[in-house]
């Protein structure tokens, strides 16, 4: 069983930074990508970034120039480094991996992201 725990959401202040982290474990393929979305409040779940296994990268055009994604395949986590937030980033963050190889996709809990003005 795949497990995902994602950690480093709580308040900031607009402008402010923060650093989201997921860990993953159980047994899932190394051809994979992982990825971060968002849900705020009475709106759709959007996806913000992901990476694949050899590092390729997509970003939603929303955040691209202040949001970072990485990831340590040796320890099986991925990042989200949030730079100049905003109000509107105020959201619930999961992070997911896609197992492409059984196309599978596990989610975590999520995390929540509060900006205040």
């Amino acid at each position: 069983q795949v497990q995902l725990v994602e950690s480093g959401g709580g308040l900031v202040q607009a402008g402010g930074s923060l650093r989201l982290s997921c860990a993953a474990s159980g047994r899932f393929s190394s051809v994979n990508s992982m990825g971060w979305y968002r849900q705020a409040p009475g709106k759709q779940s959007e996806l913000v970034a992901s990476i694949g296994s050899r590092g390729t990268t997509n970003y939603a055009d929303s955040v691209k120039d202040r949001v970072s994604i990485s990831r340590d395949n040796a320890k099986n986590k991925v990042y989200l480094q949030m730079n100049s937030l905003k109000p509107e980033d105020t959201a619930v963050y999961f992070c997911n991996v896609v197992d492409i190889v059984i196309a599978a996709t596990y989610w975590g809990q999520g995390t929540q992201v509060t900006v205040s003005a």
